[in-house]
């Protein structure tokens, strides 16, 4: 993703990027199995921890106007690449959902200060820490979502706001985005947001929260097994 984001920088008549996911789901969120490689980073973070902190960075960075098409499930990390975007469009029933806590790691990949600055800081708190899901309408009344449409015109509202935004003049268009995000991180910066990694592992070595981490897991297994 970091990759397709620099070759967007680089495509001059690009003036807009929808961000979507395959299947019943925007992102399930991150695989805990990626964790069991613990080296330094070249950002100097750790590998994989860093990977999504870079990844959300160049997404946000990308001169090009980036909208999230969202659906089904936008779950930790995926919530994290959504609020990296410039613009966002969900479904009604959309679920979101931040359950790193229950995991017993830190909400990471410049996730916090991400969310601070789209919902809040009050609010933040309270969803990364107890972990409840929350649905469209919350979203949209707390200032992170631009539109909510039924599933079935999910894509036609996107197709319509991408063609709105690359149908104004794309100097004008870019460089207001880049106002908007320079007065932001003014605001909420994402700066000190590489240390995220060594905060995710080492809650990753913290014997209570890999105690929460299993105890979720296995309340995720039972469920898959409810639903087959």
């Amino acid at each position: 993703v970091a990759e397709a984001a620099s070759w967007f920088d680089h495509q001059s008549n690009l003036r807009v990027v929808v961000v979507s996911g395959e299947g019943r789901a925007f992102s399930a969120g991150f695989d805990l199995s990626v964790f069991g490689d613990d080296g330094p980073s070249p950002a100097g973070g750790r590998v994989p921890a860093d990977t999504g902190r870079l990844m959300a960075d160049a997404l946000e960075r990308t001169s090009p106007v980036l909208i999230a098409a969202l659906h089904g499930h936008v779950v930790g990390g995926g919530l994290v690449v959504a609020a990296a975007c410039d613009l966002r469009i969900a479904t009604d029933d959309v679920s979101f959902s931040i359950p790193e806590v229950d995991l017993g790691i830190p909400l990471a990949w410049g996730g916090i200060p991400r969310l601070v600055r789209e919902i809040g800081p009050a609010l933040t708190k309270e969803l990364v820490m107890t972990c409840r899901p929350f649905g469209a309408e919350e979203a949209m009344a707390a200032g992170f979502l631009n539109r909510i449409v039924p599933a079935d015109d999910l894509d036609t509202a996107v197709d319509e706001l991408a063609e709105a935004v690359a149908s104004r003049p794309r100097a004008a268009v870019l460089a207001t985005k880049r106002h908007v995000n320079a007065v932001t991180d003014q605001m909420v910066g994402t700066g000190r947001s590489w240390s995220d990694a060594d905060g995710l592992t080492a809650a990753l070595r913290d014997p209570e929260g890999r105690a929460s981490r299993e105890a979720y897991l296995e309340r995720m297994q039972a469920r898959k097994k409810d639903r087959g």
